[in-house]
């Protein structure tokens, strides 16, 4: 059975980087660069026509910029599969965050390495988030220093004690694989506690239940 071929999409206004990006794609398997845009509006309107499996969101463009277009997409229904990975120069931790929490499934350096660029499109692709190091710390210092809130007592939640493994085991980076191997269970069970939680906490994908996780108190993260 031939392998899945995720497509990409890439909205940048600097038609090199563009070009950059599509001789870097060209050498992955099983992944192919099928959308071009220049900004966001660009995009919204190709989208109408190609939708493809993930997005690469530069931050800065002209006419619509990529938290705007980031919004947009988002509020549409009919892009809620989308993955989107957010390309910037700056790791600013407030704007990682915030970016985040309005739903993007990842934040990558524009001059990050093209084997990161390949694990960032396949992690997204497969796991609905990617979190690099550097930017998961950033990302949850920001919440820890700026959340007050009073946590949550789980209960609330109704979460069971395996869906609280999961969501921990979630948070510490581990693949569906990985915490189906550690917990003994398949990989639909782990994706099917996997979606109870993000139904339970109302978050938009596995990138904000993390987010809302910590926020609520439902699990601490120390670095």
């Amino acid at each position: 059975m031939n392998e899945k071929v995720i497509t990409v999409g890439i909205a940048d206004d600097h038609s090199l980087f563009r070009e950059g990006i599509r001789l870097i794609v060209d050498d992955f398997d099983n992944i192919e660069l099928t959308l071009e845009a220049e900004n966001g509006q660009d995009l919204l309107t190709k989208l109408q026509n190609n939708t493809p499996d993930v997005i690469l969101l530069d931050l800065e463009m002209p006419k619509m910029d990529g938290v705007e277009t980031l919004k947009r997409l988002k509020e549409d229904c009919n892009y809620q599969e989308l993955k989107i990975i957010i390309l910037t120069m700056h790791k600013e931790e407030r704007m990682i965050a915030y970016l985040m929490e309005l739903g993007a499934n990842g934040y990558l350096m524009k001059d990050a390495e093209p084997a990161e660029f390949e694990e960032a499109i396949r992690t997204v692709y497969e796991e609905d988030h990617y979190f690099n190091e550097s930017v998961s710390h950033a990302m949850l210092k920001s919440l820890k220093d700026k959340s007050n809130k009073t946590p949550t007592l789980r209960n609330n939640y109704q979460l069971t004690s395996r869906e609280m493994e999961v969501l921990e085991l979630i948070a510490k980076g581990l693949t569906t694989t990985e915490i189906g191997k550690k917990l003994f269970l398949s990989t639909r069970t782990i994706e099917g506690h996997r979606k109870n939680l993000i139904g339970k906490l109302g978050a938009r994908n596995t990138a904000t239940l993390i987010i809302k996780a910590v926020k609520e108190g439902l699990i601490s993260l120390d670095f």
